[in-house]
């Protein structure tokens, strides 16, 4: 699965935005490719990167208005769609539904589901929850055929281990759950599903021993996921660019870094930054620019990554953060300016 880039990600980046896929961006002057980017049956694109976004998060608003908003706002429709459901929730919702069928805008649905809500992994694992897999598998293929989406199952895994015997939230569990969804929802017929493993990139749970056995195996895994945010005020937590997000390493810098073990380890996977941004402290303002900036340059080094999903919110679940493209003037500026680039050019096949 893992496609290489077009030869030079350096002629991409001057190429002429084509008008179909984003709806505002900046001239360039270079050839387009020789054949357009496209994905394949498991969406892993054949040249570029899946661009995407949630947006909207720790509010109430609807996350289709929200998503439609925020891409006026950046200049770009975004390719994928991330949403979050948990439990019995009923979805795709009519809204992810209608947003995943525009032709206008051809967009894929990725949705992560906290299954183990109001249980635990072990319960899940042991079929207790086979019900609630059972009424989605029938759900899905009903309201969606055989289009295929992205599948998250409990993203940020390491936040909710409790490395206690017993406790039915052990790293184990998590990938025993994992393992015994995907395959009862296989075992039902649905066969659409891409999976994706979603870490959370934070280098504490990285130096835990059990860190590593969340990895529920390469055959109910299609892609391997990374949720990782930046700092743009120098000294506060995280203070970085794109680079550091994907090199966090375990406390102690030991091992290797996030992004060099998915493409060592799991040399077979495409890489999704399911979830990115870059953020500043609520109340002050600072400068994004480098950040945003500093994306473009990150990708021609690193071929694994085939999408990158940007997560807006202007108060993160921490209550002091804001992740917003548009939290100054020149931040939205240089967030559209690398939302226009035709790398992320990628026909949802």
């Amino acid at each position: 699965m893992r496609i290489k880039f077009a030869k030079s990600l350096t002629v991409l980046a001057a190429m002429a935005v084509g008008a179909g896929t984003a709806m505002a961006g900046t001239t360039a002057a270079t050839a387009a490719p020789a054949k357009p980017c496209v994905t394949d049956k498991n969406l892993v694109p054949s040249c570029g990167v899946l661009w995407g976004a949630a947006a909207g998060g720790f509010t109430t608003k609807p996350r289709d208005v929200e998503l439609k908003n925020w891409e006026k706002l950046s200049g770009r429709t975004a390719s994928i769609f991330h949403t979050y459901h948990k439990g019995d929730e009923a979805f795709p919702t009519k809204a992810e539904i209608a947003m995943t069928s525009d032709p206008a805008n051809p967009r894929v649905l990725l949705t992560n589901w906290k299954i183990a809500y109001g249980s635990s992994w072990a319960k899940v694992a042991k079929g207790e929850q086979d019900k609630r897999i059972d009424a989605f598998a029938a759900r899905i293929k009903k309201t969606y055929g055989d289009k295929k989406f992205f599948l998250v199952l409990n993203h940020e895994p390491e936040n909710d281990v409790i490395a206690k015997k017993g406790s039915g939230w052990e790293a184990k569990d998590f990938a025993a759950m994992y393992r015994h969804t995907i395959k009862r929802l296989e075992s039902k017929g649905v066969d659409n599903a891409i999976n994706v493993m979603a870490y959370m990139g934070n280098e504490k749970w990285m130096a835990q021993s059990w860190w590593a056995d969340l990895y529920p195996g390469d055959d109910v895994v299609d892609w391997i996921g990374l949720d990782s945010y930046v700092s743009a005020e120098k000294g506060y937590y995280h203070y970085g660019k794109f680079a550091d997000l994907l090199d966090r390493k375990a406390t102690g810098n030991k091992g290797l870094g996030w992004y060099d073990w998915a493409t060592t380890k799991h040399a077979s996977k495409p890489i999704m930054i399911a979830e990115w941004g870059v953020y500043h402290r609520i109340g002050k303002p600072t400068d994004k620019t480098a950040g945003y900036n500093s994306v473009l340059p990150e990708l021609a080094k690193r071929p694994g990554i085939k999408a990158i999903v940007y997560f807006d919110t202007k108060n993160d679940d921490e209550g002091n953060r804001d992740i917003s493209i548009d939290s100054t003037k020149n931040n939205l500026a240089a967030f559209k300016k690398l939302a226009a680039n035709p790398i992320f050019n990628v026909k949802i096949g």
